[in-house]
């Protein structure tokens, strides 16, 4: 039963940490940084964060009545890292910013995860805090064969928990209220903006903000998203065991499986530190790849510890980011609108992308980052179009193809240009190319039908969990 809808103050704020869940308080606010001339972010002086998105007129701002036509804060749904990270990169242009957050404190599932050296380049020191490791070489297995690569730029592996513990605390810094214990009910325009009702976890009462933008940053399952008209997304179940290393690996080194019987993907070992990792896979269904992954830790001789998981979404083609309704503006960003590397089903790096594309678009209407976005996303796709049907004797043709110019490509290009590699690997090795077009005749064109996670794919043959 819905109660009474009680109308609330535009902006509701609690401290991570420090403030009781749904305290009503004023906006900190550290003034508006410098904007450069040119470029879609700057850098703020004396920070190495690049978080100060560069508008059309520095006084303009999403949500002031030059801007919108009304003076109100935007909504970003879900404490995720790509809404916190919006929430970020507008707070600290100088535009008013709620964050509605289901759960009543921030208290996120710990998950580790591994990512490609852009992070650092996107978030600068914020991002430091929460790096456990960092990786130089990756190991791939497949019946009986290795191919060892090793990288110029480590990757890093982190614990996402703390990401979004320091991205929250960074939004605040920067004068985003977060308001915790709401859960998303239901948005409607009207007039010049929107109403957006959410539910007091607390007490089940119903509370009503008038918004001229909301930012969907909650998960692959968006309430937002529903509510503004989009289609449901395909999901697959991630699981991992964190296990002692066993004493053959070096901690700065992943391993990577690939055993297309149990899995189209492959299974990855990820030192967290020298003494613990993560063993895992991606399934279909979270049983069914449960079970797989215990009969792997057995085969291996690895004891699992405790396990972590989640559900992540399937890219299977690019997700208009905007809808309009009435006078107002949804967004999705992150999960919510599938900006994950479908060879990898990695969201931390592209959704940090998204939230600068949405930030970009909120605030000077451009897109430049969303189109950039969107092509190696779609690259990905192919690559995993590719990889998706292949069998032991095609894994095996792939690691004995990466002969030393293929691997030294795969070493010096970033992986997160996912075309420029596979172009510098078909040139090193004009047969991988062939090898991929095999994959793809096998699957006459079509998409995966079933959900996946491998790291970069075929021919980029790094495969791990993460971005």
């Amino acid at each position: 039963m819905i109660s009474k809808v009680k109308k609330t103050k535009p902006h509701g704020v609690a401290r991570v940490g420090t403030s009781p869940v749904g305290v009503e308080g004023s906006p900190l606010r550290n003034g508006t940084p410098p904007v450069g001339m040119d470029g879609l972010i700057v850098r703020a002086e004396g920070s190495s964060a690049p978080w100060a998105i560069k508008a059309r007129d520095p006084l303009v701002r999403a949500g002031s009545s030059s801007a919108r036509g009304e003076s109100l804060p935007v909504q970003v749904v879900g404490a995720s890292v790509a809404g916190l990270f919006t929430a970020c990169l507008l707070a600290r242009r100088g535009v008013a910013v709620d964050v509605l957050e289901r759960t009543d404190r921030l208290e996120p599932m710990p998950r580790t995860l591994i990512v490609t050296n852009r992070m650092r380049q996107i978030l600068g020191t914020l991002g430091e805090a929460c790096v456990t490791n960092e990786i130089r070489n990756f190991e791939l297995f497949t019946d009986g064969r290795v191919a060892s690569v090793t990288l110029d730029q480590p990757d890093l592996v982190i614990e996402r928990a703390a990401l979004i513990r320091s991205l929250a605390d960074s939004a605040q810094n920067f004068g985003a209220n977060l308001v915790f214990g709401r859960r998303f009910q239901r948005l409607a325009g009207g007039g010049k903006g929107l109403t957006v009702q959410y539910e007091n976890c607390e007490d089940g009462s119903q509370e009503e903000r008038r918004t001229g933008a909301v930012v969907g940053g909650d998960g692959a399952a968006s309430r937002v998203a529903r509510a503004a008209g989009w289609p449901a997304q395909a999901t697959a179940s991630l699981i991992q065991a964190v296990v002692a290393l066993p004493s053959d690996l070096a901690a700065h080194t992943v391993r990577v499986w690939f055993v297309p019987q149990d899995t189209p993907y492959f299974y990855w070992l990820i030192p967290c530190n020298e003494h613990e990792g993560v063993l895992g896979l991606i399934g279909e269904a979270g049983a069914e790849a449960r079970v797989s992954l215990e009969r792997f830790l057995a085969r291996k001789g690895f004891a699992a510890r405790r396990f972590e998981g989640g559900r992540v979404p399937i890219y299977s083609g690019w997700v208009n980011v905007e809808k309009r309704l009435g006078a107002g503006r949804v967004f999705l960003v992150g999960d919510a609108a599938a900006q994950v590397k479908v060879t990898t089903v990695g969201g931390v790096v592209t959704g940090l992308r998204g939230a600068v594309g949405v930030a970009e678009s909120i605030v000077s209407g451009r897109g430049g980052e969303l189109r950039g976005l969107r092509r190696e996303l779609d690259a990905h796709l192919w690559v995993r179009r590719a990889l998706h049907h292949f069998t032991q004797p095609d894994y095996s043709r792939l690691v004995d193809l990466l002969n030393a110019p293929a691997r030294r490509a795969l070493s010096r290009q970033s992986r997160d240009q996912a075309l420029s590699v596979l172009w510098r690997l078909c040139w090193s090795e004009p047969r991988l190319f062939l090898l991929g077009l095999r994959g793809l005749l096998m699957r006459n064109g079509t998409p995966p039908v079933t959900p996946s996670r491998s790291r970069e794919a075929a021919a980029v043959a790094v495969a791990t969990p993460g971005d």
